[in-house]
């Protein structure tokens, strides 16, 4: 049995697929893309530095405190992550639970002091909270990648009016040589294309990195990133 798509359903989807440059999300997203490179990079430098110190002064009386601060610092770090995705990607995410144990111990005791670190290790959020930071470089080169690589297409088609006979600038496409005005114009409608379609392709990559953190945090599944204003 066949069905066909309602014209309210077409006219929708077009609205879906043209309207993307002018909402809200879309730049929300794009944020959310552009800082998880640097921020990736940040955490797994910070994160591998503090735990290959630890580990190597296990035979030493720092090992030890050095490595839980690593993992402490690691939470607070994935609790950051989930309220960047809730301020970026409208995604409502629980922080690490460790960190209102943290919040609520009386540090200032040795009891204190081992009951938080006790209540840190046996978190499993606090495990997930450490592979989601780690991840985020791995995450960050991919935006990067995607990032650079739809706005160099997007924006070299956009440009081609402009340059096309510029001795300097030679635009080709496959085989041909662009180099009138009517194919220039023809590319920078392709150019508008290409940037639709990265802009919804970017859209995508940032729901699925505020899933990625859902899922290691928990909570908040029903709540995923969308594209809406």
């Amino acid at each position: 049995m066949s069905t066909t798509r309602s014209p309210d359903g077409f006219g929708a989807a077009l609205r879906q697929f043209f309207g993307v440059p002018f909402r809200q999300q879309t730049y929300r997203n794009l944020a959310y893309l552009a800082l998880a490179f640097p921020l990736g990079l940040a955490y797994f430098v910070g994160v591998t530095t503090g735990l290959s110190t630890g580990f190597g002064l296990l035979v030493t009386l720092i090992g030890v405190p050095l490595l839980v601060l690593t993992v402490a610092a690691t939470t607070a770090l994935a609790g950051f992550e989930a309220k960047l995705a809730t301020w970026l990607l409208g995604v409502e995410t629980t922080p690490p639970e460790a960190l209102d144990d943290l919040g609520s111990a009386d540090l200032r005791t040795l009891d204190g002091l081992v009951e938080a670190t006790r209540r840190l290790l046996s978190e499993p959020t606090t495990w997930t909270g450490l592979l989601l930071v780690l991840l985020k470089l791995v995450f960050g080169v991919v935006a990067f990648v995607a990032l650079v690589t739809a706005g160099s297409v997007a924006g070299t088609f956009l440009t081609m009016p402009l340059f096309y006979d510029a001795g300097t600038v030679t635009y080709t496409v496959g085989p041909y040589v662009v180099d009138t005005l009517g194919e220039a114009l023809a590319g920078s409608v392709l150019g508008v294309l290409a940037l639709l379609v990265s802009l919804h392709v970017l859209n995508g990559l940032a729901r699925f990195g505020g899933f990625t953190t859902v899922v290691l945090l928990g909570d908040g599944l029903d709540d995923t990133p969308s594209d809406g204003a």
